[in-house]
């Protein structure tokens, strides 16, 4: 069990790590800033990923552990109704104490009990599986860490720069459009296998699909900018109902984080405000303005069952290889010759809602919490983003969020039947 002790103990250490990393580059005013409900405060974030393991594995499984402070459990519980009370989501943002600097005290503080417990109870299974969780639950924290600090910094007037990021391959010959193809049939859909993915991936089951295509590459921004330009967000009749309220309400008329100024397309990214290249896919769209574009175009949004056969068929190279969050680029790159590109860049909105597979059984206690009670008014995206750990993302994985959301790394693959 040395083996397995070390390798455990590790992988929690790297993940733990990187957490911690992407919060270097921020100032500690930074780390508390709330501007929406939906984004919550760096500071949050790193309290809560430690809350999670201290009240999930420490209390119950290191004998004699003290809590490091109980009345953070009111302030770090996120949304699990067994675990007791909890502050609202809204005043994250309010959370001038407990500091920076205890906040990561507290972190280091889990980690040395955390790598204890993993040293006393390494031929514990159950227990094993629990801390795999844990890190999972971390790895997704990972990612809206960085989207929410994107969100922060590109909604701070002065634009800050985030970091320079990693090149992208701007040199390369692109990819054109093209569509492939994809026979009707029976197909089998979710994961299977032993190695770790989430409730709401289980349940092999067959879909029957009919005769499709789908692109091989998702909306750059030119083709985007062609749909403002012909008045996409004046027009209702490319709109469902909800969201041409939603184009209304606040006179949208582009997605987050671009800015017209004197005629010329800008976008805040993580290196900074700049001039949109007009190559890269188009980002932080909602659902709503995937699902208008795609009417506008004549086509309609993938179902999460095509999106899913397309990649199990078409996406051969890699996952390395992919523009995710080891890459550090925190940004959609452009999309170049022979890649389709199903994996990593961008989240790719499906036209199915976020519902249970065929036999679906909710977890009891906390478990149950985490995925199942959710699984309504949401839409699945699919691929994972540019923001998205190598480790958790692959073909069955299935990400849900609800149709006004833009702050996601979100853009559009276009499908339509033969």
């Amino acid at each position: 069990m040395i083996l397995l002790t070390t390798k455990l103990s590790e992988k929690f250490q790297q993940v733990r790590n990187r957490t911690t990393a992407l919060c270097n580059p921020l100032k500690e005013e930074d780390t508390v800033v709330q501007p929406i409900v939906d984004v919550s405060p760096p500071k949050w974030h790193l309290g809560h990923t430690s809350w999670f393991f201290e009240n999930f594995l420490l209390i119950k499984h290191l004998e004699g552990y003290k809590l490091y402070n109980k009345r953070l459990n009111y302030i770090f519980n996120s949304y699990y109704e067994s675990q007791g009370e909890r502050i609202l989501r809204s005043n994250r943002g309010n959370l001038s104490r407990p500091s920076l600097s205890e906040v990561l005290a507290y972190r280091q503080y889990v980690d040395k009990y955390m790598l204890e417990l993993i040293e006393q109870k390494s031929g514990d299974e159950t227990l094993a599986d629990w801390i795999e969780l844990g890190l999972q639950h971390e790895m997704q924290h990972q990612e809206l860490l960085v989207t929410d600090i994107k969100y922060i910094l590109g909604n701070n007037p002065l634009f800050p720069v985030y970091n320079e990021g990693k090149t992208g391959t701007n040199g390369v010959q692109l990819a054109e459009n093209d569509f492939l193809v994809i026979a009707g049939g029976l197909y089998a859909i979710g994961f299977q296998g032993k190695d770790f993915h989430f409730d709401n991936e289980e349940g092999i089951h067959q879909v029957y699909l009919h005769d499709y295509e789908i692109s091989n590459k998702l909306v750059t921004n030119r083709e985007y900018i062609e749909f403002i330009e012909d008045g996409g967000y004046k027009d209702f009749r490319v709109w469902l109902s909800e969201g041409w309220e939603w184009v209304k309400q606040d006179n949208r008329e582009a997605p987050l984080y671009w800015f017209n100024v004197e005629g010329k397309w800008l976008y805040y990214t993580l290196q900074g405000l700049k001039e949109i290249d007009l190559e890269e896919p188009v980002s932080h769209v909602s659902y709503y303005e995937a699902e208008a574009y795609a009417r506008w175009k004549g086509m309609r949004l993938p179902t999460e069952f095509e999106w899913e056969t397309a990649c199990k068929n078409f996406a051969k190279e890699p996952f390395e290889t992919k523009n995710l969050l080891e890459r550090e680029m925190f940004h959609p790159d452009r999309q170049h010759l022979n890649n389709t590109d199903f994996i990593g860049n961008l989240w790719e909105w499906t036209s199915s809602a976020y519902l249970p597979y065929p036999y679906y059984k909710q977890a009891e206690g906390a478990l149950g919490e985490y995925n199942g009670k959710f699984m309504v008014n949401q839409m699945v995206l699919r691929g994972g983003s540019c923001a998205t750990p190598l480790e958790q993302i692959r073909p069955t994985y299935r990400n849900f969020f609800q149709t006004d959301k833009q702050w996601q790394f979100t853009g559009i693959r276009l499908a339509r039947y033969i």
